[in-house]
């Protein structure tokens, strides 16, 4: 068993105890459906609010939990994206389209939404999923938090290591480092990784603690480019 340490540590505590609290029960009716706002319009509203909104998948549900604690996905509109904290893998797959009602909550510097109920997450048809936005490396940050991005960026550090939650790539393109954190369940493998290769990466606009990060969410999110 490895043990849980820091900050990443606490997240899971809180992850844990905002899931059993949101997922106690199912009630006997379900609440009358109310019509979703944008995720824009949701994202600026104060934390605690109860929200529901509706979107494509971008993620694939539970890619990310070694270090997110949780079986979610995230979600995106033409308005913006957020991440959804579900305790029970919905099998979800980018291109899915999903609606949930649930409360605004910040984990680790992540504004995400935990359902109100175990049933406030309806599926429905399975389209296209949204393409990556181009992003600078040092223009990856609130605005971009919840989105699906792309990056091409040149490693700066070697790959470290924060087992058991994932690894660390450091990339620039002349506009500011950022991180790439590489979840253990994605399957991406860094070992052909070096200092001074470009690389072209897609993923989650993520947040943790007072730093901004993409999120790969499968092997070919992570390109090395020849030369």
């Amino acid at each position: 068993m490895v043990a849980l340490t820091g900050k990443r540590f606490v997240r899971h505590l809180l992850t844990a105890t905002l899931l059993v609290t949101a997922l106690g029960a199912a009630p006997a009716h379900a609440a009358p459906a109310a019509p979703p706002q944008s995720i824009a319009a949701a994202r600026a509203l104060p934390l605690g609010s109860t929200v529901t909104v509706a979107g494509v998948a971008t993620t694939p549900s539970g890619a990310f939990e070694s270090s997110f604690y949780d079986k979610g996905f995230a979600i995106q509109d033409r308005t913006a994206g957020i991440y959804l904290k579900l305790a029970t893998d919905l099998k979800v797959a980018p291109g899915r389209h999903a609606r949930i009602t649930g409360k605004l909550t910040n984990s680790s510097g992540l504004l995400t939404i935990v359902p109100a109920t175990p049933d406030a997450v309806t599926l429905g048809r399975t389209g296209v999923p949204p393409r990556p936005e181009w992003r600078a490396t040092g223009g990856v940050g609130e605005v971009s938090e919840g989105r699906l991005v792309r990056v091409l960026a040149r490693i700066t550090k070697p790959v470290q290591n924060d087992l058991p939650y994932g690894r660390k790539v450091f990339v620039d393109d002349g506009s500011g480092e950022l991180t790439i954190f590489v979840n253990t369940q994605t399957g991406i493998d860094l070992s052909r990784l070096r200092v001074g290769q470009w690389v072209r990466v897609s993923g989650f606009s993520s947040q943790y603690d007072t730093h901004y990060e993409i999120d790969p969410r499968f092997p070919r999110d992570l390109v090395v480019l020849p030369g």
